[in-house]
């Protein structure tokens, strides 16, 4: 297993969209996926998605643990929290209108944080890399990382899903935006 470069916004293969992955379990599949495991656990991530490190392919593999998430609502806390995943060739369904707004960061842009809106309630569907069906169904934090690492695969960062950039602040920012 290897740690790989994680590109920065500006980057053109953060701009394109992703392509479909033939064989879920070749070999270089699983090699990919070890590698963006170790890449997003020693980066402190959530997730991280193929083209973050410079491979153009429909691979996300994320995580939503109890401690990542910032949400206030009930029905969030009934459902916020997602296994380590792989995820190949996804799909989401949106399940209602309501949507909901959650800071974000991105390994791809580094040092701040974005107010962004978010379905609330979502299925995603794909295979993993032993070319086992997933089909789940999200709310709340695991609903958000889902939506955040498939964008990347449209060739899209979370600056552009948001509606005030004003809201786009620094980390080391933050702690004036903390709800007392």
């Amino acid at each position: 297993m290897a740690i790989l470069k994680i590109a920065r916004m500006g980057h053109p293969v953060l701009l394109r969209k992703a392509e479909p992955v033939a064989d879920p379990t070749a070999p270089e599949i699983h090699r990919l996926v070890a590698d963006m495991f170790e890449t997003m656990v020693d980066a402190n991530g959530a997730g991280l998605a193929a083209p973050q490190v410079h491979v153009p392919l429909r691979v996300v593999v994320f995580q939503a643990p109890a401690d990542r998430s910032d949400s206030l609502t009930e029905e969030e806390r009934h459902d916020h929290t997602a296994p380590l995943t792989v995820l190949i060739n996804p799909e989401i369904e949106i399940l209602g209108p309501e949507r909901e707004a959650g800071w974000e960061g991105c390994l791809s842009v580094p040092g701040l944080r974005g107010l962004v809106e978010r379905f609330a309630h979502i299925r995603y569907r794909g295979v993993d890399h032993e070319g086992h069906a997933i089909d789940r169904i999200a709310r709340g934090f695991h609903a958000r990382v889902v939506q955040h690492e498939c964008d990347h695969l449209d060739g899209f960062l979370y600056p552009q899903r948001m509606s005030d950039l004003k809201q786009l602040i620094f980390e080391s920012e933050a702690r004036h935006w903390a709800k007392d």
